[in-house]
C-alpha cells in the first residue's frame, strides 16, 4: 500500500470530527450536569423515585405482553406463509412510523371514556383512560413492533431441516420448539427485547394524551423530565443523565449481540 493511500483525507476528517462534536457535546455536557454533587440526594427524592418505580413496572408490564402476544404471531408470520400475510405485517409494522401523539390519540378514540371500546368498558366498571393500564397500553403499542421485526427474523433464520431432523429424532412439536427453534432464534429475541424496552422507557407523546401525568401513577421517566423542566431542573438533570447511561448500556448490549450472533 502507497503512502498516499495510507493517508486520511482531510476534508471528511474535519466533517467526522464536527459531526462528532455536535452530536457528543450536548451529551456530554448533559452528563456532567447531571452526574453532580447533588445527584444521589436528588435520584432518592420522591418524584424521581416515583417516577423510576412506575416506568419499571410498566415498561415491565409493557415487555410481558409483548412477549406472550408477539412471539406466536413472529413466529406465523415468519413460516407461514397465507393470504393477507404482506397486509398484517405492514398493520403491525405501522406503528413504528407514526408519530407518538397520534398513537395517544387512537388509544384515546379506541379505549378512552367515550371511545369505541371505552364506553363498553365502562359500564363493565373498567376505566383504561388515565391509569397505570393505560401507560402499558401506550407503551404497548408503540414498542411491540421492534420485537416483533426482530423476532421475525430469528425464527425466519431458523433452517427447518434442523427442526425436521429433531422430530425424526422421536421429538414433538413443543420440544422442537423450545430445544431447538427457540435457542437458535434466542440472539434476535434478545435483541428485540432490549429494543422494545428501550423504546418503552422514551415514550412520551401517547402516554401523556392516554395516561396523563399523574405522579406515582402514570407519570414515567419521560414526563416526569417533562414537568420538572416546568419547575425544579435538578430532578429533569439527573433523570435525563440515568436515560443517557441506560441508552449508552442498550447500545454496548446490542452491539455484543450482534458480534456474537
Amino acid at each position: 500500500m502507497t503512502r498516499a493511500a495510507r493517508t486520511l483525507p482531510p476534508l471528511p476528517i474535519a466533517l467526522s470530527a464536527v459531526l462528532a462534536l455536535l452530536l457528543l457535546l450536548p451529551t456530554l455536557v448533559l452528563l456532567g450536569r447531571g452526574l453532580s454533587a447533588d445527584f444521589l440526594p436528588t435520584l432518592l427524592s420522591p418524584p424521581v423515585l416515583d417516577a423510576l418505580k412506575v416506568s419499571a413496572v410498566t415498561s415491565g408490564a409493557s415487555l410481558a405482553l409483548t412477549v406472550l402476544l408477539g412471539t406466536p404471531a413472529a413466529w406465523l408470520l415468519a413460516r407461514r406463509r397465507f393470504v393477507g400475510r404482506a397486509l398484517l405485517e405492514t398493520l403491525l409494522d405501522l406503528p413504528i412510523t407514526l408519530p407518538p401523539v397520534v398513537a395517544g390519540v387512537a388509544l384515546l378514540l379506541t379505549f378512552g371514556s367515550n371511545g369505541l371500546l371505552g364506553r363498553p368498558l365502562r359500564l363493565a366498571g373498567i376505566d383504561l383512560a388515565f391509569s397505570p393500564a393505560a401507560v402499558v397500553l401506550a407503551l404497548l403499542l408503540t414498542s411491540a413492533p421492534f420485537y416483533l421485526r426482530a423476532a421475525r427474523a430469528g425464527f425466519g433464520a431458523v433452517d427447518p431441516d434442523i427442526e425436521a431432523a429433531a422430530m425424526v429424532d422421536g421429538a414433538g412439536t413443543g420440544a422442537v420448539f423450545r430445544r431447538v427453534t427457540l435457542p437458535i432464534a434466542w440472539p434476535f429475541l434478545l435483541e428485540g427485547l432490549v429494543l422494545a424496552w428501550a423504546r418503552s422507557l422514551g415514550e412520551f407523546g401517547a402516554t401523556i394524551l392516554f395516561a396523563g401525568s399523574l405522579q406515582g401513577r402514570t407519570r414515567t421517566i419521560t414526563l416526569a423530565i417533562y414537568s420538572a423542566m416546568e419547575s425544579d431542573l435538578r430532578p429533569a438533570l439527573v433523570l435525563s443523565a440515568v436515560m443517557v447511561v441506560f441508552a449508552f448500556s442498550v447500545l454496548l448490549l446490542l452491539r455484543l449481540l450482534a458480534n456474537r450472533r
